[in-house]
């Protein structure tokens, strides 16, 4: 059974979990996930949890290319989230972060978890040894917020294991115990569509790093090229929703420990691929009949 060490529990992941997403940011890629009041954010987590979403995922600063914003104007926006739903969630909460000051002030309002959108640098590093919270290190080969066009992979899933393993191996380094971490492949960040496709496909090749695996799908822009059979012309993510759930399962069928979700109905997904490929338990007032 794999497990996840956060700060204050560890996480069983035998049966896949959800993340749900709470973003109180004007420039979030996907406008329906875009909260600007901190009361909204946290309305709309508390509606997550509701729905049955097994932990939330809070953003005030996306990692795709924008201008800059500081750790100051990043915290405001985030930390009065994380103790509004610290107050009544009742759920893990995680800060989806690239800056170490603000994942710090993120701890200390409740999170138990940083989301690492920086790749793992130094700093972050030294922060999560130190509080002992889970960890999720997410590839990514630049800066977050710049505009890159991605290599060219020969093969995409050789390459992260490779990168993953020596992040994991810097991590431990730097005194972060391997049971904080968990892996994020970063989809539609320094890949291409081709890549996130074969990536999504030998998701279950990255269980030889001994790691969870924390799958960021939800919406993401490869789905909106293959709806539309382009790049340049991708589908918004608006009408990504029914794309979203279709990766979502395959994601569970190949590995995925924990998805990043929008929609319940993506969490829905989830749950019936969890059941169909036996890793959930049965439902106890389960009846199996046969009609003639």
């Amino acid at each position: 059974m794999t497990r996840w060490r956060l700060a204050d529990r560890t996480l069983e992941l035998a049966p896949p979990l959800a993340a749900g997403i709470v973003n109180v940011t004007p420039d979030s890629f996907f406008e329906g996930a875009r909260f600007q009041k901190a009361e909204d954010a946290v309305e709309h987590g508390l509606a997550l949890v509701s729905a049955g979403f097994d932990l939330l995922d809070v953003g005030a600063v996306p990692a795709a290319s924008g201008a800059p914003v500081s750790a100051a104007e990043e915290a405001a926006r985030l930390i009065p989230v994380i103790e509004g739903l610290g107050r009544g969630a009742r759920v893990p909460l995680s800060a989806d972060t690239f800056q170490p000051e603000v994942a710090r002030r993120a701890l200390d309002a409740g999170a138990v978890a940083i989301n690492d959108t920086s790749g793992g640098r130094a700093e972050m590093l030294e922060l999560v040894a130190e509080r002992g919270c889970g960890y999720v290190l997410m590839h990514i080969e630049g800066p977050p917020r710049s505009d890159r066009e991605p290599a060219a992979h020969a093969d995409p899933v050789d390459h992260l294991t490779r990168w993953f393993a020596d992040r994991i191996e810097a991590a431990v380094g730097r005194g972060v115990a391997e049971e904080q971490i968990a892996l994020d492949p970063g989809l539609d960040f320094d890949l291409s569509v081709d890549d996130d496709l074969e990536i999504l496909a030998r998701l279950g090749e990255f269980r030889a790093l001994g790691r969870p695996l924390f799958v960021a799908l939800s919406r993401k822009d490869f789905l909106g090229a293959v709806l539309a059979g382009s790049w340049a012309e991708r589908a918004p993510a608006g009408d990504r929703e029914w794309a979203t759930a279709a990766a979502t399962a395959l994601a569970v069928a190949n590995g995925a420990d924990i998805v990043r979700l929008h929609d319940r109905t993506a969490l829905d997904a989830l749950r019936v691929a969890a059941a169909i490929e036996g890793r959930s338990p049965s439902p106890r007032d389960a009846v199996s009949t046969a009609r003639g």
